[in-house]
């Protein structure tokens, strides 16, 4: 009982972080209808940028935790915002008028650009810190185990659940989310009724930017290390997390993300730790097979 409540733990944190970098991908497919696969590596430069910005407080003797962080994630959501627009005005903008094709192939173009990017400026070996967030709150001492939650867990979940309900009441409540569900019904009525529908979608990007941003800091104090190549598979984790959860819900994109944290978990507590992708991949067929809209998506209705 209390490693599976450890497991529980470990699934959560994880899936706290595949949730955020799903959110960016449902919402850029909320108001384009395209997958955005430049956004793994957008997480992968904001994690590099927290290594970067890690180091030079350590240079300036910096010990204040708190301080730390927060000039971090400041200079993390800046410059990963900055790369946010970068793509989409490159990448997106220009053939935003052509087909669907053309976009998801400059998309990936724009990901390996990215990826090689850093691999030959950072280098290809891992990027390793210090520990930042050491230590936790011990929750069961039971015989042989001990249930702990660290404090850089309990970072990730509160900084994901605080984000996730601002995200949600932005778009519900404030006129910028209107003018985001405006651009995602006709963005050619929307542009009529007034809607800047270029700074929407830009301002869009730069929103999933930052979120992947807060994601690579948290990955970057939860593990300590990061390479070139952490973008490609969290990418597709938190892409198979969108596609779970319903693509353009944001609920349903954290669901999906702490689902596939749980099974990725528990499978490789209990079952094969190598085959624990299979496992998501799996339950991912399966849940379309079943409900191809994903657990909170709405099937579209074409009007006719």
């Amino acid at each position: 009982m209390a490693y599976a409540l450890q497991q529980l733990i470990n699934g959560l944190t994880l899936g706290a972080m595949y949730g955020l970098i799903a959110i960016g991908y449902t919402m850029v497919y909320g108001i384009i209808g395209m997958i955005n696969f430049a956004h793994g590596d957008i997480f992968m430069v904001s994690a590099f940028i927290a290594v970067t910005a890690f180091t030079i407080l350590a240079a300036a003797d910096v010990t204040s935790i708190p301080l730390a962080l927060t000039f971090v994630l400041i200079v993390s959501i800046f410059f990963t915002s900055a790369y946010g627009w970068a793509v989409e005005r490159t990448a997106y903008r220009p053939l935003r008028g052509s087909t669907r094709l053309a976009p998801l192939i400059s998309a990936i173009g724009m990901s390996i650009f990215l990826q090689n990017t850093v691999q030959l400026t950072q280098g290809a070996r891992v990027k390793p810190i210090p520990p930042v967030l050491e230590g936790g709150i011990v929750l069961w001492d039971a015989p042989g185990f001990t249930v702990q939650i660290g404090w850089s867990q309990m970072l990730i979940i509160v900084t994901t659940v605080v984000l996730m309900s601002a995200f949600t009441w932005m778009i519900t409540q404030t006129p910028f989310g209107r003018q985001q569900r405006a651009c995602e019904q006709d963005r050619t009525m929307a542009s009529l009724l007034g809607v800047n529908v270029d700074r929407t979608i830009s301002y869009t990007f730069m929103l999933g930017a930052a979120l992947a941003a807060v994601a690579g800091v948290m990955v970057t104090v939860y593990y300590g290390v990061v390479d070139f190549f952490i973008g490609f598979l969290a990418g597709i984790k938190a892409f198979t997390a969108a596609v779970l959860g319903g693509i353009g819900s944001l609920p349903g994109a954290m669901l999906g993300g702490l689902l596939i944290g749980l099974i990725e978990s528990f499978w490789a507590a209990y079952l094969w730790a190598e085959y624990k992708d299979v496992a998501t991949f799996g339950i991912l067929c399966l849940v379309l097979m079943l409900r191809p809209s994903g657990l909170l998506g709405r099937p579209e209705v074409e009007k006719v």
